[in-house]
């Protein structure tokens, strides 16, 4: 697995904008295979509704955009923050009609989507934006709409790629999604054989899943505790706040009014809850 470490310049590095275009100006993309991810393909070969709205985030060269055109899928948006890359898509796509191509930031795009394919977009994230993914998928998609692709089971030492856990997703992805299918890839590509987790997770049409920020947490341990807190209001139906302490994602069965979580978290003036701005806009 040490070609998916692919950086060109240090990954220390803000994983912005000017990062990803600089792997794309290099020719430095390690992390990709050259061609549609297998467990990816095996699943567009089980859909039989080729109009469905389709959204690929983070997308890469898009092997899988071109294997859903190939296949007769009509509805097909990709978006990416690299401006080299999405030229070359623009070129590369540009007498096709069935597709959109976006530059963009993904966290800014507003549409709605009966499924949203998954292929190295969420291991590319800062492992502290894990809770605003979860949530802006939720937001992105259709009644019923399903997100599907592939999953790293394994750590990295530094990243990207960031890697984790089947109990790590379980938890983060928890009442926001109804898990259909959750297991251990079985046509990976050889360089991640054993290291992969297919999924489709369909929406949780009955639960308002909402971001909030916070501050005041500084240690694991009151994390620990303002999220257990959190959990005691009837309404909450799981609780899960990001690496960095600074981001909480509550699945409800209401949204809950932002005075009623700051009185939830405790008498400790440090701790302040508000609702995430982009939250407001959805």
């Amino acid at each position: 697995m040490n070609k998916e470490k692919c950086c060109t310049i240090s990954c220390e590095n803000p994983l912005d904008q000017n990062y990803w275009d600089t792997q794309y100006q290099c020719n430095s993309t390690g992390w990709d295979l050259g061609c549609v991810s297998p467990p990816i393909q095996t699943y567009i070969d089980s859909l039989s509704n080729k109009d469905i709205s389709i959204l690929i985030p983070g997308c890469g060269n898009s092997y899988e955009a071109e294997y859903l055109l190939k296949q007769g899928f009509s509805n097909v948006t990709l978006i990416d923050i690299a401006p080299t890359l999405i030229a070359t898509l623009q070129q590369k796509f540009k007498n096709n009609l069935n597709i959109t191509i976006i530059l963009g930031d993904f966290f800014q795009h507003q549409a709605k989507y009966d499924l949203i394919l998954e292929q190295t977009f969420f291991c590319a994230l800062p492992p502290s934006m894990r809770q605003k993914y979860v949530w802006k998928m939720h937001h992105l998609l259709n009644k019923n709409g399903i997100l599907a692709g592939v999953l790293f089971n394994k750590e990295f030492a530094s990243g990207p790629p960031f890697g984790g856990t089947k109990k790590e997703y379980k938890l983060l992805f928890d009442r926001a999604f109804e898990l259909v299918s959750f297991e251990t890839a079985r046509h990976s590509a050889i360089p991640r054989a054993n290291t992969e987790l297919a999924f489709q997770f369909r929406k949780n049409n009955e639960v308002v899943v909402t971001l909030y920020n916070i501050n005041g947490i500084t240690h694991n341990e009151s994390k620990e505790t303002v999220g257990q807190n959190l959990a005691k209001n009837k309404s909450v139906l799981n609780v899960s706040i990001s690496n960095d302490f600074t981001t909480i994602l509550v699945v409800s069965k209401t949204e809950i009014p932002v005075q009623l979580l700051q009185t939830a978290i405790g008498s400790n003036k440090h701790y302040e809850i508000t609702k995430h701005e982009d939250d407001t806009i959805q």
